[in-house]
């Protein structure tokens, strides 16, 4: 391999890397992660297995990473700056772990097994960053990134973005090979690792038989702004009758009008809600419906507050001298056109900084707020699954549509068709809601499972079950009602019944590649091997 040791060249490897690494992320389809870390690999090769040698090849990966999380992730900055820092150091770190131990291992040890170490830790990494319950945030695992190509990924279904992670790391390596050794085989066994995977997505997606079973389902976005100055300024402090007015042209036909994560928070009249008096807010609900026909079934979130008394029930729980202990929480309300609640479901994946506080003082004592209301909310427990007219259907809210396992856990338990209800207006107009939006055509795939979103400021819209937009959507700052029917199904996917296991088979596969190279190094250092 040619050599070009300037610092100026590795630079434009580095940026070169960014780039291909952040398209994903960006609207592209995330095709250029199939080679996206060849740069960073081909700086690697080129320097010595010295120890000063690691700390510069440590600092270019660290820039690397770094640059990455900032053009894909810069927009948390407009609601607190802390959040775009404190997530590029984390995940700058645990991608560090996979790519240092690859460096280090390829100047002492076979390749092969570098390469193993590479793909297992990555992935195991990117499975801790997932699995966490508070310091989580799994943005920018590879998988998501062909949110915007789902036609590339079908395949999902049987491996989640775990799988698409693993084909990331596998091509990565096998251009990589072209360029170190140049030898047809490596050529061909590239094409392969490319090529196959998207070859069978194609084939899946032609062959995908849509459900002939259907619900009718409409979505409202109301587009009420986030921030109090923001509602002031557009005349929409009390948006009730903004609501009433969207909800009222919703068909009599639809069996289901889902309306955004937080929408009744906005109501001076609601605000947070007594999970034992929900008969105070019946009336204002029943007016806000009243034009609906009997047979829809309204999907609402809504802030609510459970009071223990002087019992402390959770870990989460917070006292109050006037009230006692009591826990709030993000919850979906599923209630009639009468405005009665009928079930509730708390949401499970909360938002570091905003709903889940790692070390809670010191958070309240800098007062870091991530967008929303600051604080340590309450854990659901449980996929509650809806019910209308025998159609179950699982109330996803907003962030929990990044993790591929617990989603899954909705169509575990029943659910035929989701609900996603969300508010991404906090960041703006940015990147962050469009692709909060794709994010969810993966999930679709992984549990083939129709979604109807509604988003708060948008982007609201339906999703098929092979990851397909369906019909219009509302975008961005716009106000309306959509309606479409979407596919029932009840077959559950391979990665619906077995979830990250190919995550699981990466974190023993860099166990057992790490105790290798020890044994490995060991019998070396003793003349056992060459």
């Amino acid at each position: 391999m040619l050599k070009r040791n300037s610092s100026l060249h590795r630079l434009l490897l580095v940026l070169l890397s960014v780039a291909m690494l952040s398209l994903g992320w960006l609207g592209g389809t995330g095709i250029t992660l199939l080679f996206a870390l060849v740069p960073l690999m081909v700086i690697s090769e080129n320097y010595s297995d010295s120890a000063r040698d690691w700390w510069r090849m440590c600092g270019w990966a660290a820039l690397t990473f770094m640059l990455w999380s900032i053009a894909t992730i810069w927009w948390v900055w407009i609601a607190t700056p802390l959040g775009p820092i404190a997530a590029g150091i984390f995940g700058t770190f645990y991608n560090l772990c996979a790519f240092m131990t690859y460096h280090y291992t390829a100047k002492r040890a076979h390749r092969a097994l570098a390469y193993t170490l590479l793909v297992s830790i990555w992935i195991a990494t990117e499975w801790i960053y997932n699995s966490a319950d508070v310091m989580t945030f799994p943005w920018l695992i590879l998988g998501h990134g062909f949110s915007g190509g789902t036609m590339l990924v079908q395949w999902y279904e049987y491996t989640g973005i775990f799988g698409g992670s693993l084909w990331v790391l596998v091509s990565n390596i096998s251009i990589f090979e072209i360029l170190r050794t140049k030898s047809t085989t490596s050529k061909v066994r590239a094409a392969l690792i490319v090529l196959l995977p998207i070859l069978l997505s194609f084939t899946l997606l032609l062959c995908h038989k849509p459900s002939e079973r259907t619900v009718e389902i409409s979505v409202i976005q109301p587009n009420v702004p986030c921030y109090v100055e923001d509602r002031v300024e557009a005349g929409m402090q009390d948006p009730t009758a903004d609501i009433h007015r969207l909800v009222s042209s919703i068909p009599s036909t639809s069996e289901f009008a889902i309306m955004p994560e937080s929408a009744l928070a906005y109501i001076p009249a609601i605000g947070s809600i007594d999970e034992e008096g929900y008969n105070r807010i019946e009336p204002i609900l029943g007016y806000i419906y009243r034009e609906t026909a009997p047979s829809t079934k309204f999907i609402v979130g809504a802030s609510t507050v459970r009071y223990y008394g002087d019992v402390q029930a959770t870990e989460t729980a917070h006292y109050h001298d006037y009230y006692g202990w009591y826990d709030q929480f993000n919850t979906a309300l599923l209630t009639n056109n009468q405005g009665t609640v009928e079930d509730t479901y708390h949401k499970g994946k909360l938002v570091i900084g905003v709903e889940a506080v790692p070390m809670k003082e010191l958070f309240d004592l800098f007062e870091v707020d991530l967008g929303g209301v600051s604080g340590q909310l309450g854990w659901g427990d449980r996929h509650s699954i809806f019910t209308n007219n025998n159609t179950q259907i699982g109330p996803a809210i907003c962030y929990e549509g990044l993790y591929g396992d617990y989603f899954a856990g909705f169509a575990r338990e029943g659910a035929e068709v989701m609900a996603v209800i969300s508010n991404d207006g906090w960041w703006g107009d940015t990147p962050g809601h469009r692709r909060l939006f794709d994010i969810c055509r993966l999930r679709a795939i992984e549990t083939r499972r129709a979604i109807a979103r509604s988003a708060n400021t948008g982007i609201s819209g339906f999703i098929s079950p092979t990851g397909r937009t369906i019909g219009p959507r509302l975008e961005w700052d716009e106000q309306g009602v959509l309606t479409a029917k979407l596919e029932l199904r009840d077959e559950t996917t391979i990665y619906t019944r077995y979830g990250d296991m190919i995550a699981r088979l990466a974190t023993y596969a860099a166990i057992l590649g790490i105790l290798y190279y020890i044994a490995y190094r060991t019998r070396k250092r003793n003349h056992l091997v060459d």
